[in-house]
C-alpha cells in the first residue's frame, strides 16, 4: 500500500508535522518521552521519500538496538517507504567493513567476537591474574568505554582517574589487562564490536576513495537517541557525512542514562553551536501517560533545576551552569487518571509481597498482564519478586532471560508455520490468524489459555505471542498479507530479536526498560543506596540516577506505584531511607524527615496503597505519631504501623494474635498464596493492637487497605471481636 503525501502527514500533531516536513538538514528534533518521536521521524523519512526529495536507497537511519531498528523498519515499510536502511551503528559499520575489507586490508574479515569474557579470563593467566567470573564481566564493561571513547591501553590509566573501578582492580592493572586482551585478539585473528566502529574510522580516514564511495550510497542520516551516542559512534557519523549537513538527530538529554556505558549528552546539546543554522524541533505532547503522571515526571526534574545555581566567579559575576540540560516540560494529552501511589514496606519481602496483592487488584480490574511492568534498579532485587509472582501465581516474564526466538515452542511453531505456507496460498488478510490457530494446534495451542501456571502456561503464552502477532499483521497490512509474509516477517524479528508481546508481567531493570512503555508500572527499591544507588558519589552521577528515575516514571500510561523499604530482610533494623528523590514527589515526605524544600502537592484524584507498609498518595499526617507505651516520637514504618517503640512490650492480646495467624495461614493455603501475601506480621500486630470494632476502624490500620478489606474484613472483625458483623 503506498500513502500519498497528504495521507503521511495526517494525524500529526503541529510539532510533529513541522518535524516530518523539515526535510533538509541540519535539524534536531528534541522529543520528550512520550512524544511520539519514531512516529515524527518515520514519517518525516516517508514524506522525504514520497515528495522525491530523498532517495530512500541512499537514506540511512541510526538506532541504537536491534529492536528498534526492526520497528523502525516495519513502520516505514507500512508507509511505503521501501528500501530505506534501519540499522544499529555496529550493524551497518560492520556491512560497510565486510564489503571494503578486501580492498583496505586484504583477506578475509576476521572472526567476531559475542563476548570478551573469555578472551579476557585468557588475558589474565598471561598476566599470572586470577579473577572471578563477575569481575570479568565488570573489566569487560570497563574496556568497552575506553574503547568507545576512543581510548587506547596506553592513555586509559589517565582517562579513567575518578572512574570506579571493577572490585580488585586499579587503573593501571586494568590498562595491562586492557593491552593484554588486545593482543589474544590479535593472535587469534578476532575482532570485536567496538573494533568494527574503531577499524571504519580508519579506513574512512586513510582511503579517500571508499569514504568517497560511502558518502555517495548514502546522502541522508537520521539518528535516533542522540543523547546516546558515544565519541567513537560520534566520529563515525562524521566521516560518513564528510562535511555535508543532510542530518537529523531525534534525542531527549534528560533520558541520558548510558553514561557509564561512554554515551554522552555533549553531542546532542553542543548540536547548536556545531550547527547554528540547525533547524530546531521541540516535541512536548505526551500521548503516553496521565496528566499525574506527567505531572510527577515534570516535578523530578524540576526540582534539579531549581537546585541548579550559578557560582559567583572572583570578579563578582556569575560563572557558567553546570552541565545540566534545561530539561523538556511535557504536556499531557490525555485524560486525567489516578494519583501516583507511594507505599513503605517493612522490608523487601513485605514489598514484593504488597506489589503481588497490587498486580491481582489490577488483573481483576481488566488489565493485561503484558502491559503490568516492575522496574528495580539491580537485578539482585528480583529475587524477592519473582518470589512473590510464583506464589500468587502471577505469570511473569524477565527480561533479558531466556530470549523469545530461542524458546523450543517458537522455534517449532515458526517450523510449522513454514511448512503451512507453501499450502495456505489462497488465505490472506483476516483469515491469516484464523490458519495460524489451526496450525499452532498442534503443537498444544488452545483458544482458552490452561488454568495452571509453570511450563504449560508459559509454552501456551509463546504461542498465544504468535497468534496475536498475526492478528496485528493483519489488520495493519489488510487483505494483501499472507502466512507467507508473516513468516518473513517472524525471520526479520528472530534475527533483531524483536520479541513480540507475551502475557505475563514484566519483570526488568530501569536500565533495560529504557524504550518501553507498560499501563501500569511499579518502581520498586527506592530507598537512599538503591535509588541513587551507593556508588553515585558525585553530582554527575547523582543526576544520572535522577534521570533513570525519570525514565521509569514515564514508562507507564495509567497508572504508577513507587515503594521503598526500612530494611533488607525480614526482622531486620530498619535502616534504610527514602531515596532523596521522593522528597520532591511523595505528599507524606515531610512527616518522614520534618519540612521539605517544595511544598507538597496533593494529586488529582489519588487512590490508597493497600498491603503490607502501604501508604496512599492521597492521605497526609498532621503530625508526627507518638507510641503508645512511651510517649516518644516513632521514627520507622514498622513502629507506626504497630503504634510503639520495637523496645517497648506488646500491649496486644497474645491469644488474638496467634487467633489471627492460625486465620492467616489457612487462609494462605486454601489460596495457594504466601502468608504475608495477606497480611504481614507487622499489621497483625496493629490490629491485635487496635482490636478495631468496625470495618471503618479496620480500615485505618496501615496495611489493610480497601481491597483487603472486601477479602478478608468480615473474618478479622469476627475474630477480634468474637461476632459475625454482617
Amino acid at each position: 500500500m503506498t500513502e500519498t503525501t497528504t495521507d503521511i502527514l495526517a494525524g500529526l500533531d503541529a510539532e510533529q508535522r513541522q518535524a516530518a516536513t523539515a526535510l533538509n538538514g541540519p535539524v534536531c528534533i528534541l522529543a520528550g518521552a512520550g512524544t511520539g518521536k519514531t512516529r515524527a521521524i518515520t514519517h518525516r523519512i516517508a514524506y522525504g521519500v514520497q515528495t522525491g526529495v530523498y532517495d530512500p536507497h541512499r537514506t540511512l537511519a541510526l538506532t541504537f538496538t536491534a529492536r528498534a531498528a526492526a520497528e523502525m523498519r516495519t513502520r516505514l515499510r507500512d508507509l511505503g517507504a521501501h528500501g530505506v536502511q534501519a540499522r544499529t551503528f555496529h550493524s551497518a559499520a560492520l556491512r560497510q567493513l565486510q564489503f571494503f575489507w578486501p580492498q583496505a586490508v586484504g583477506g578475509t574479515v576476521p572472526e567476531l567476537v559475542d563476548h570478551k569474557v573469555n578472551l579476557l579470563a585468557e588475558a589474565a593467566r598471561r598476566l599470572r591474574t586470577t579473577t572471578d567470573r563477575a569481575s570479568l564481566r565488570d573489566l569487560a564493561g570497563e574496556i568497552e568505554w575506553a574503547k568507545v571513547s576512543m581510548r587506547t591501553p596506553d592513555s586509559y590509566a589517565a582517562a579513567a582517574a575518578g572512574r570506579q573501578m571493577p572490585t580488585g582492580w586499579d587503573a593501571n592493572g586494568v590498562a595491562r589487562l586492557f593491552q593484554g586482551y588486545e593482543d589474544v585478539k590479535t593472535d587469534r585473528n578476532l575482532i570485536d564490536f567496538e573494533d568494527v566502529l574503531l577499524i571504519m574510522v580508519g579506513i574512512l580516514e586513510t582511503e579517500p576513495r571508499i569514504a568517497a564511495q560511502i558518502r555517495d550510497q548514502y546522502r541522508v542520516f537520521i539518528v535516533d537517541e542522540y543523547q546516546d551516542v558515544s565519541p567513537l559512534q560520534h566520529r563515525l557519523l562524521d566521516l560518513w557525512l564528510g562535511g555535508r549537513n543532510e542530518l537529523c538527530v531525534v534525542g531527549d538529554a534528560s533520558q541520558t542514562i548510558y553514561s557509564f556505558t561512554g554515551a554522552t549528552s555533549r553531542f546532542l546539546l553542543d548540536f547548536r553551536q556545531q550547527h547554528p543554522d540547525a533547524t530546531v524541533v521541540k516535541l512536548v505532547r505526551d500521548y503516553r501517560s496521565t496528566p499525574e503522571i506527567v505531572d510527577l515526571a515534570n516535578r523530578l526534574l524540576a526540582e534539579r533545576t531549581r537546585q541548579r545555581v550559578p557560582v559567583p566567579g572572583p570578579d563578582g559575576t556569575r560563572g557558567p551552569m553546570p552541565r545540566w540540560a534545561e530539561p523538556l516540560e511535557l504536556l499531557s494529552q490525555r485524560d486525567h487518571g489516578p494519583g501516583p501511589v507511594f507505599a513503605e514496606c517493612a522490608d523487601d519481602e513485605a514489598e514484593a509481597g504488597w506489589v503481588a496483592g497490587q498486580v491481582q487488584q489490577l488483573l481483576a480490574d481488566g488489565i493485561q498482564a503484558a502491559e503490568i511492568a516492575v522496574l528495580f534498579r539491580t537485578n539482585g532485587q528480583s529475587q524477592a519478586l519473582e518470589s512473590a509472582c510464583t506464589a500468587a501465581g502471577i505469570s511473569y516474564q524477565l527480561r533479558g532471560g531466556e530470549r523469545f526466538f530461542s524458546r523450543r515452542e517458537v522455534r517449532d511453531g515458526i517450523l510449522q508455520l513454514r511448512a503451512a505456507a507453501r499450502s495456505a496460498q489462497d488465505v490472506a488478510g483476516d483469515q491469516v490468524p484464523g490458519r495460524v490457530k489451526d496450525v499452532l494446534a498442534s503443537l498444544g495451542y488452545t483458544e482458552e489459555a490452561p488454568k495452571v501456571s509453570g511450563a504449560t502456561r508459559e509454552k501456551w503464552e509463546s504461542l498465544n505471542a504468535l497468534v496475536a502477532l498475526s492478528e496485528e499483521l493483519a489488520s495493519a497490512r489488510g487483505d494483501q498479507f499472507t502466512v507467507t509474509d508473516l513468516v518473513a516477517e517472524l525471520d526479520e524479528r528472530a534475527a533483531s530479536q524483536h520479541a513480540p508481546t507475551v502475557q505475563g508481567i514484566t519483570l526488568a531493570s530501569l536500565h533495560s526498560a529504557k524504550g518501553l512503555e507498560w499501563d501500569a508500572v511499579f518502581l520498586v527499591g527506592l530507598s537512599e543506596g538503591l535509588m541513587p544507588i551507593s556508588f553515585a558519589d558525585t553530582q554527575e552521577d547523582i543526576d544520572e540516577e535522577r534521570r533513570l528515575l525519570y525514565v521509569g516514571i514515564t514508562r507507564a500510561r495509567l497508572r504508577l506505584f513507587l515503594s521503598w523499604t526500612l530494611a533488607r530482610g525480614t526482622g531486620g533494623r530498619s535502616t534504610r531511607k527514602p531515596s532523596r528523590f521522593l522528597d520532591s514527589l511523595d505528599p507524606e515526605a515531610d512527616s518522614r524527615h520534618g519540612a521539605r524544600t517544595t511544598p507538597a502537592r496533593r494529586r488529582p484524584g489519588a487512590s490508597g496503597a493497600g498491603g503490607p507498609g502501604g501508604r496512599g498518595a492521597g492521605r497526609k499526617r498532621s503530625h508526627p505519631v507518638q507510641c503508645r507505651s512511651c510517649g516518644k516520637t516513632l521514627e520507622t514504618g514498622a513502629e507506626r504501623k504497630t503504634g510503639r517503640c520495637l523496645d517497648c512490650p506488646p500491649t496486644y492480646d497474645e491469644g488474638l494474635f496467634e487467633n489471627l495467624k492460625a486465620w492467616r495461614l489457612s487462609t494462605s493455603q486454601a489460596a495457594s498464596m504466601p502468608a504475608f501475601v495477606i497480611f504481614t506480621d507487622a499489621t497483625l500486630v496493629a490490629i491485635a493492637e487496635a482490636e478495631p470494632k468496625s470495618p471503618a476502624e479496620l480500615l485505618r490500620i496501615p496495611g489493610v487497605g480497601t481491597s483487603k478489606l472486601e477479602k478478608y474484613g468480615q473474618d478479622v472483625l469476627e475474630l477480634v471481636n468474637g461476632i459475625p458483623t454482617a
